[in-house]
This record gives C-alpha cells, sequence and structure tokens, in this order.
C-alpha cells in the first residue's frame, strides 16, 4: 500500500505544562490517538499509534536548525555533523549533492516506486528562486534530484495538491490567491493522492512560523494580534484537522508518518528552537518498522524500506 509522510516543521516533545501550549492544543484526533495530548509522557502509552521521542540534536552542540534538520529527515545523513554545526533555513551548499542522491524521492523513484510530493509550487516560487531572492529548500532539493514533478496551482485548484499553510487561509491573510479549502478536505485529498502513489510527502512549515510569532497577521482587525500559545494552538488545529480528514479516507494497508526538524512550539519560555527531540507518530501496519527510532537521521531509511515493503 502506501505511505503518507507528513512534515511539520518546529514541532518538539516536552512534558505536558503551563510552558507547553501542546498540553492544551484543540487537537481532538491526536488526543484520541495518544490517548492524550502531544507531549513526551505520551510516548509508547498508546496501542492506537507509535509516539516515538527522536533526537533532532544530532550529537552536535547548538540548537538545532532547519536546514540541517530537514537535510537529515530526507536524506538518512547525519548532516549537521557533516557539516560542522547545525545551519538554519536551507541546505548547506556542501550537502546539497548527497540530499539530491540519497533523498527518499531518489531512493524510491530509481527502485521503481512512485512518489507524489502534494505541495502545490506557483510561478511566484519559481520567479523567485531566478531572481535569488529564494533559495532551495532541503525537499525542493530532494524532488528535482529524483526527477519528481511539482505540482503547481492548476493541481491545487483541481484537487491534487495543497498549500503549505494548508488550507490557503494564511496565504490569501498575506495576499495571494490561493483557493482555500477546510483542513479536513486537505487532509482527504492526501489520503486520495496515497492511493496512486507509493509515497505522498507533504511538509506545512505553519507550527514553526507560530512558535516564532510570525502568523499574528491572521488575527481578525477588531481583535488584538493572539498571543505565541494562540498561534500554536491555531496552527496545531488545522495540523490536527488535516491528519483526521486523512485518517478518514487512508485505505487499511495505508501508513501515516507524521514528524519534525526540530523543537519550537512546545516551549513558550523558549524564543528560539529547543534542544528538545521530536515527535514520531505512525499509524497503520508499518508502525511497527519505526519501532525501534531514536533519531531523525534514521526516519529516511524506515520510510524507503516501509514504503518498499507495503508498496502495492
Amino acid at each position: 500500500m502506501s505511505i503518507l509522510f507528513v512534515f511539520i516543521d518546529g514541532v518538539g516533545l516536552a512534558s505536558a505544562g503551563r510552558d507547553n501550549p501542546l498540553s492544551d492544543a484543540p487537537t481532538p484526533t491526536m488526543n484520541a490517538l495518544l490517548n492524550g495530548a502531544l507531549t513526551i509522557e505520551r510516548a509508547g502509552a498508546s496501542s492506537h499509534a507509535l509516539l516515538r521521542p527522536l533526537d533532532a540534536t544530532m550529537g552536535v552542540t547548538g540548537l538545532p536548525q532547519s536546514g540541517t534538520g530537514q537535510t537529515a529527515l530526507l536524506a538518512g545523513v547525519n548532516a549537521a555533523a557533516l557539516h560542522g554545526r547545525h545551519q538554519p533555513h536551507f541546505p548547506p551548499v556542501a550537502l546539497r549533492s548527497i540530499l539530491a542522491e540519497r533523498s527518499i524521492f531518489r531512493r524510491l523513484t530509481e527502485a521503481g516506486r512512485r512518489v507524489a510530493f502534494a505541495n502545490a509550487f506557483g510561478v511566484r516560487y519559481w520567479e523567485a528562486l531566478a531572481a535569488r531572492r529564494l533559495r532551495r529548500s532541503a525537499s525542493v532539493i530532494a524532488a528535482e534530484g529524483a526527477g519528481v514533478r511539482f505540482r503547481s496551482d492548476h493541481d491545487l485548484r483541481t484537487g491534487s495538491a495543497l498549500t503549505w499553510d494548508i488550507t490557503g487561509e494564511t496565504i490569501r491573510a498575506g495576499g495571494g490567491d490561493a483557493p482555500v479549502i477546510a483542513a479536513h478536505a486537505a487532509g482527504e485529498r492526501l489520503a486520495r493522492l496515497a492511493a496512486r502513489y507509493d509515497l505522498v510527502f507533504f511538509e506545512t512549515f505553519l507550527t514553526d512560523l507560530a512558535g516564532h510569532g510570525r502568523l499574528a497577521h491572521l488575527a481578525a482587525p477588531d481583535r488584538s494580534p493572539p498571543s505565541i500559545a494562540e498561534q500554536v494552538h491555531m496552527a496545531m488545529e488545522r495540523v490536527d484537522s488535516m491528519i483526521r480528514g486523512a485518517l478518514d479516507v487512508l485505505r487499511p494497508g495505508d501508513t501515516l508518518v507524521l514528524t519534525s526538524d526540530h523543537g519550537n512550539v512546545e516551549s513558550l519560555s523558549s524564543s528560539t528552537h529547543t534542544r528538545n527531540p521530536v515527535p514520531l507518530l505512525v499509524v497503520g501496519p508499518a508502525a511497527p518498522q519505526f519501532g525501534h527510532l531514536v533519531s531523525i537521521v534514521q526516519v529516511a531509511d524506515a520510510v524507503v524500506a516501509a514504503a518498499q515493503e507495503y508498496a502495492a
């Protein structure tokens, strides 16, 4: 069957408490799966889903960052150790060829598996790359290296792609013209794609933006800007509803894998990333193949193995 791999940026696992907005986030789907909130106490506590804490530091001092963390998740290499430090934002130049050659996309397509990158990329994104106003993310480098098709605004409007913010609401609030859909419907889209591919990958940066307080513009004009905790709750509610939509439509043989690259949203007292472990949440028949993982470096190999074993 299929693996649906969902990457959510900047979500760590920490103890329940006032400092952790995940303790009381409006996430009924995750709460039902885990018999409680997405906190460190729920690791290994549920028979409905696998939840494991994964080390995101990779044995390197300093705070984990997106550039090396996402490279590690997608290529299965200790990017921070190879680079000598944690790299923010985008993959280090020296590691881009490794990412292109060793990514889960490349390994699966070379094995004859069908891979879909569910995010839509509009014309303005490619124009920004060409003008060097933006650099390629880890996922874009990996997809290019594997020849995976990039989905467009047309795919978005015909129901076979998603915006990075899941619903299109954040893009609309920023002046974009993305169509707006419900988060549950977004999850259904992902599940329908999974019926046609061996691996479907989707990424959202909404969570990390919330943890950095960068979703304040979503407040109604007559309301004060939302607090960090309120922004985190909004982002997690959207992610949770997407997961519910996907689980409602995924076939019995499909498996959902969700993880992150570094901590952030789980600590209100920290204004930066954290060294907390990140969650690995797996729901479906391939879950036992992820039960031994302890680091984000191991995720890529497990995804590849599961996608090959369970491919139709």
